[in-house]
């Protein structure tokens, strides 16, 4: 192994930009990849299960909670929402880096984790309110009621900026892009990511001390 992989969250109100900005990270590096959220929530049109969500029922995922197999759990509306244990830790063993599309709440449980030492995030912001509110329009995903309930709960989510590793105004998705790249890729630089690093340190040592 080179390295650990990274847990790589990203936060923002809805409609902000972050489930965009994730799928091009994808298209940048296809080993990036999503975890998989288990949900109470009914499949929207054209979602899989095990692929898109992992859709149980109530009693499952509290089930799974309280055997604590879930990273992060958080109740959004009237539905659950967590992140399986096991996979993420198996990816990252591996060296390869899980992306997170979850709000503070679940980013502050994963950042005070066994896996904390990992963690990369990053609170992507709009660029103003009424932007906010137009993105969420656009996409059509939503009724006015549930739009409405969106708008109410941004600022709750964007008062929490200051718990995060990284800010980024998502004025220029493209733009923004660029910046969530240069952000991982220098963290997969970091010290405590190498975990061969003492080995090369060691042999560097007694290379040094055989000197003739």
């Amino acid at each position: 192994m080179t390295r650990r992989g990274l847990l790589v969250i990203l936060s923002s109100p809805s409609g902000a930009g972050k489930s965009t900005l994730a799928g091009m990270l994808r298209d940048w590096d296809s080993t990036l990849s999503f975890s998989v959220s288990a949900t109470t929530r009914a499949p929207r049109e054209g979602e899989v299960d095990g692929k898109d969500y992992f859709f149980v029922d109530v009693d499952t995922f509290t089930g799974q909670v309280d055997r604590g197999e879930m990273l992060e759990h958080a109740q959004v509306f009237e539905n659950y929402y967590g992140s399986p244990v096991a996979p993420v830790e198996a990816a990252i063993n591996e060296g390869r880096d899980v992306l997170f599309d979850i709000d503070w709440q679940g980013a502050q449980q994963i950042a005070k984790s066994a896996l904390r030492d990992h963690v990369l995030s990053i609170f992507i912001l709009p660029p103003s309110i009424p932007e906010l509110h137009r993105r969420l329009i656009s996409r059509g995903k939503d009724d006015p009621g549930v739009i409405e309930r969106r708008m109410q709960k941004s600022w709750d989510e964007i008062s929490h900026w200051d718990v995060y590793d990284y800010v980024l105004i998502n004025d220029k998705v493209e733009e923004t892009a660029e910046r969530l790249k240069n952000i991982i890729s220098a963290e997969r630089l970091r010290a405590k990511q190498q975990p061969d690093l003492m080995k090369r340190i060691l042999t560097l040592k007694e290379e040094f001390e055989g000197r003739s």
